[in-house]
């Protein structure tokens, strides 16, 4: 698939602003799967300072500075995206138990040291005995591990409701597991938090979907913004994307800006502004397949 993706951010500010520095990571990553022919990021008003440099994860980080009074900053990048059938769905599945994988990752090193990083919880991914008992479920003695996984990410998004607005970007998982609703984030933390209390590998992803939906099948969620799923380690099969808000293994419609631990290692834009004033937040995404 061919896709050109439109994202553009808009603040508004109640107050002028005379100063602000800021990050973006919106340019889409090259992998076996994907590869980006073009990027351009368009910033409204021209900052004085622009750079851009490689992540400790790979992620590209475009970094700005506005030195210049504002009552608004528009941020706009374009991509040509090309997208490619994963490597791992040419080969067969993996029937190595979950167990197997678990005592891989214990003693991981070499060439597989990079994965490691991904088996430790973080703040917003931290683990609780509710989610390891829930993720037990799931993981039974002896089972497949991509059987596990992918029965894991059905039962999310069977269990919780996709609302929005009832969750931020900092609510503790424990509340989305006591009211069982959240939006893309909260479900790619839940299972990556899940997935960590099983000793195996997790990162966080986040990118795009195509907005229009094939003829004749319902527009998928979270198509019309940016998008988050969870990606595992499987020996043997590499890195497998699962999307716990739309059930799905991921596939050529998934565009992938960049991944880490969580959603605050691949945040699309943030900055700091000289200002005690509010301002107005809005985000377009359009993603067409060319």
């Amino acid at each position: 698939m061919l896709y050109k993706i439109k994202h553009t951010t808009t603040y508004k500010y109640e107050e002028s602003v005379p100063l602000c520095h800021n990050l973006a990571i919106l340019n889409p990553r090259d992998f076996e799967a994907q590869n980006c022919q073009s990027f351009d990021l368009e910033i409204v008003p021209n900052p004085e300072i622009k750079d851009n440099y490689p992540d400790f994860f790979g992620n590209t980080v475009y970094y700005f500075v506005i030195e210049e009074a504002h009552e608004s900053l528009v941020v706009t990048s374009t991509s040509i995206v090309d997208v490619f059938p994963m490597a791992w769905k040419k080969k067969p599945l993996s029937l190595q138990n979950w167990e197997a994988v678990a005592n891989f990752m214990k003693d991981v090193k070499g060439e597989y040291i990079d994965i490691k990083q991904y088996a430790y919880p973080t703040q917003i991914t931290a683990i609780s005995k509710s989610i390891k008992e829930y993720a037990e479920k799931s993981f039974t003695p002896n089972r497949p591990i991509y059987e596990a996984v992918n029965e894991l990410n059905t039962r999310i998004h069977t269990d919780f409701k996709y609302t929005t607005g009832f969750t931020t970007v900092s609510t503790p998982l424990s509340v989305v597991m006591d009211e069982k609703k959240g939006v893309c984030q909260d479900f790619a933390h839940l299972a990556i938090s899940c997935l960590l209390s099983m000793g195996l590998a997790a990162r966080y992803v986040s990118g795009y979907l195509e907005t229009t939906a094939p003829a004749g099948k319902k527009k998928l969620v979270g198509a019309d913004a940016t998008h988050a799923w969870f990606s595992v380690y499987i020996p043997e099969m590499g890195w497998i994307d699962f999307d716990p808000t739309n059930n799905k293994v991921a596939d050529e419609q998934y565009i992938t800006i960049g991944w880490g631990r969580n959603y605050y290692d691949v945040v699309p834009l943030r900055g700091i502004i000289m200002s005690g004033h509010n301002h107005k937040l809005s985000v377009a995404v359009e993603v067409t397949r060319i």
